[in-house]
């Protein structure tokens, strides 16, 4: 089905969002992790997405700073994806004049149906609204598209590297690269 002349927006996330946000970020979990990780340890079932819904309604209730914020993208009233901003918590960053966009996800169904631009968009909004100047975001490094995604955005990579244990053995470590864009 195609998303062309649907209702389609963007709006910050409310509390009633969480199982709905859930399930969209299990749901994109195996196309972003599942070639790192075996698949018993890639969260799944409805355990998973209640203990991962009960943890968004906590977070959007109870945000630790009033510049946190989540953004969810609509078709009609359907959650497809969402986006996560805030102050920037890198120690080489301003806290007060940088932002950090910590994740954007669309369901896997979703993509390329515009559900990515009009997140990236609205977070920029936001950001900008918050009175950040700059924001920056961590990306895979072996993420081509989304790497893509956000260069022909305007962002660019600014030398900041780092590695994630993502299974917290260290047998599995992911390389990130942080890009970063001007807010104003």
């Amino acid at each position: 089905m195609s998303s062309a002349g649907a209702d389609v927006s963007v709006r910050v996330a409310w509390a009633d969002d969480a199982p709905a946000i859930a399930r969209v970020q299990l749901r994109a979990w195996p196309s972003l992790y599942g070639d790192l990780l075996p698949p018993d340890a890639i969260p799944s079932g409805p355990e998973a997405e209640e203990a991962a819904a009960e943890a968004w309604a906590a977070s959007l209730q109870r945000p630790g700073d009033a510049r946190n914020r989540v953004l969810v993208a609509l078709e009609r009233n359907r959650v497809v994806g969402f986006a996560i901003t805030g102050p920037a918590g890198d120690p080489d960053r301003d806290p007060v004049a940088d932002a950090e966009l910590s994740e954007l996800t669309v369901d896997p169904d979703e993509r390329g149906r515009g559900h990515g631009s009009r997140l990236l968009q609205a977070a920029a909004d936001t950001m900008v609204a918050d009175r950040f100047q700059r924001a920056v975001t961590w990306v895979m490094a072996g993420d081509d598209t989304l790497r893509a995604f956000l260069t022909d955005a305007g962002w660019a990579a600014d030398a900041a590297h780092r590695e994630l244990d993502l299974d917290g053995t260290g047998a599995t470590r992911v390389k990130q690269v942080r890009l970063h864009t001007s807010l104003v």
